[in-house]
């Protein structure tokens, strides 16, 4: 059931581009509309696959994977007709590159090997498209907001991985000891 959900969100990678590329009103409310399945799926398929005891390192990739796919696939249509930099999924396109050799290549790990700035990150780089969708939409007062926010996970997704390429163990996988005297 968690991968059917995840299955879902990866067939709307299409659709939401094709919306994020257009600029007009009816398609933001398509976008919109595609960007709610996409994010009720991610938060559904994680608890699901739990609960039913089948996460697995491939269902986390195939999760993962799909998100980057959605996230990424919104935003290029997006940076398309100028509504975000180009940096942006560039650099996502790049750190998600880095997570994926640097998880199964470099470390050799059987599933993806993660950050907590990595996953503040995931998740936010959802939040820019809804946000361009809602501007479309009449939300105009929103503009300022998200420039500051597109700059800020461009800062935030260089620092994660800077910290990728100089720790070889991540901070919070560091095993935990007691403060010295």
């Amino acid at each position: 059931m968690a991968n059917a959900l995840t299955a879902l969100r990866l067939f709307l990678v299409l659709p939401f581009a094709i919306f994020m590329a257009r600029g007009d009103e009816r398609s933001a409310m398509y976008a919109l509309l595609v960007w709610i399945v996409a994010l009720t799926t991610d938060f559904l398929d994680g608890p699901i696959a739990r609960r039913n005891g089948t996460v697995t390192p491939l269902s986390g990739t195939f999760d993962h994977t799909t998100d980057f796919l959605f996230v990424t696939s919104g935003l290029f249509a997006g940076a398309l007709r100028g509504a975000f930099p180009w940096i942006l999924p560039v650099l996502i396109t790049a750190a998600f590159s880095q997570y994926v050799i640097d998880s199964y290549w470099i470390h050799r790990q059987a599933k993806l090997r993660g950050s907590k700035l990595g996953r503040y990150n995931g998740m936010l780089y959802f939040v820019p498209t809804c946000m361009e969708i809602l501007i479309r939409l009449g939300l105009r007062f929103l503009q300022p907001l998200l420039t500051i926010l597109v700059w800020l996970l461009v800062a935030s997704t260089l620092v994660s991985m800077g910290q990728r390429l100089m720790f070889r163990v991540l901070p919070e996988q560091l095993p935990s000891r007691p403060p010295e005297k």
